[in-house]
């Protein structure tokens, strides 16, 4: 954040309660030897930090921005507040996109169980057979006789 490291562990110092255990810890010596391995710091004998070295998470970088006040600490933490803001206007949408898709859901639910009864009857139409309705008229029993009789006509 642009500001010098005795500023920062001052910061912290009078705000430690803005920083629990899940946001800062000390790297123990263990951790420190590794670290001056990798990085060629220098020697505790011949100068450097005596104290152990602050370790921040995510979540104590993003709380640090509240506590410093260089240029670059503040729009930080101006930009984290707009991260949030359009996070929860995302998930505001999100909620209303996922009730809308449940109540469409519903209404399929409740086609589908419609269209059942509509297949079930017609089904039922399709196999029930009525018996052949009677025809209104005369009808000639004997098919051949007709025949006949319409031929002795000519």
């Amino acid at each position: 954040y642009g500001v010098e490291t005795k500023i920062l562990k001052r910061a912290v110092r009078r705000n430690r309660e803005r920083f629990p255990a899940d946001f800062l810890f000390l790297i123990n010596n263990q951790g420190l030897m590794r670290l001056r391995c990798q990085n060629g710091t220098s020697k505790m004998g011949r100068g450097g930090s005596r104290y152990l070295p602050y370790a921040f998470t995510e979540q104590g970088v993003a709380m640090l921005s509240g506590v410093l006040t260089s240029p670059r600490a503040i729009g930080g933490n101006i930009e984290i507040m707009r991260a949030f803001v359009r996070l929860r206007r995302l998930l505001a949408a999100h909620k209303e996109l996922s009730q809308k898709l449940e109540e469409l859901e519903h209404q399929l639910r409740d086609h589908d169980e419609k269209i059942q009864t509509i297949f079930i009857a017609i089904r039922q139409l399709m196999v029930s057979k009525e018996p052949p309705s009677k025809k209104i008229g005369f009808q000639l029993r004997d098919k051949r006789a007709a025949y006949s009789a319409h031929q002795e006509a000519r």
